[in-house]
């Protein structure tokens, strides 16, 4: 006889998995911590396989966990999208959604095109911003939802990944050998006056190579090979490589991808968003599960 998955044991579990614990995925599922340990245990039971590895101080999954998380993924966006096509008609209008420049790659694309599958009629009107414009627009209510880019969290937001903050020159090249350094920073990055701190705490001579508002012009710099610039890690474009370890530069702090969302939103609409945003940029660096 055929076994079935339950699709809400799974969905717990790829939550936990997405989120990094118990704890947060309860919050995020608004159940208790214990439902969702449960589910977790009914899942591994009816499987008959051990899903988490709970030996270790942190827990993670097993490798038969990791092989059912890339299924269960897959099963939850078929379930929501028959869900939403079925039931979806009364979902339309439009959402504005901002972000920095520096994150729209490579996590943005596929969460567009599958929001799109789940709610073709509601458009969605992107807005790209420094983070300190974007928290700024978000107050005054001209954003639905915004992902910023931030050492720590803002009341009422979520932290979907943390990811190094790292220094990057053109690939293969040896800008970051001069003294003073060559820093390519635009005027709103918000990651230049973290960086400088950090040159000038070192004690390292720093002068600046351009003067833009844009990030294009600091890529075009340092692509040319002319100075160093900071990116997060995992987001660096195509011609530009992180500065090699032991080359003198200060060390620089992790940085939360942070999300946003506002009450007005229909609840069912800014779920399925959000969990599109957690599950893609998760995957930047995804959060080993701590132990509760």
């Amino acid at each position: 006889m055929p076994r079935n998955l339950d699709l809400t044991a799974l969905r717990s579990f790829v939550t936990v998995a997405d989120v990094g614990g118990v704890t947060r995925a309860a919050g995020q599922l608004h159940l208790t911590q214990s439902a969702v340990s449960m589910q977790l245990k009914r899942l591994e039971d009816g499987l008959d396989l051990s899903l988490i590895d709970r030996s270790a101080r942190n827990v993670q999954l097993t490798p038969i966990g990791e092989q059912l998380l890339s299924y269960a993924r897959r099963m939850l966006v078929l379930n929501d999208e028959a869900i939403a096509r079925l039931t979806g008609d009364a979902f339309e209008g439009e959402i504005t959604v901002g972000l920095p420049h520096d994150i729209l790659y490579p996590a943005i694309p596929p969460v567009l095109a599958a929001f799109a599958q789940l709610y073709p009629r509601i458009r969605v009107h992107l807005q790209s911003h420094p983070t300190r414009i974007l928290r700024e627009m978000f107050a005054r209510g001209e954003c639905d939802l915004i992902l910023t880019t931030e050492e720590t969290v803002g009341e009422g937001a979520e932290t979907l990944v943390r990811v190094p903050l790292v220094w990057a020159g053109a690939a293969g090249g040896v800008a970051y050998r001069a003294r003073p350094v060559r820093f390519a920073f635009c005027r709103n990055c918000i990651f230049s006056p973290i960086a400088r701190g950090a040159l000038d705490r070192a004690g390292i001579d720093w002068e600046s190579v351009v003067d833009a508002a844009s990030d294009r012009a600091s890529e075009a710099a340092v692509m040319a090979d002319l100075a160093v610039y900071v990116i997060l890690d995992e987001t660096l474009p195509a011609g530009i490589q992180k500065v090699p370890f032991g080359a003198g530069l200060p060390a620089l702090p992790d940085q939360n991808i942070n999300l946003y969302r506002a009450g007005t939103l229909q609840p069912q609409v800014s779920d399925a968003l959000a969990a599109l945003l957690r599950q893609n940029y998760g995957r930047l660096d995804r959060p080993r599960i701590a132990a509760e």
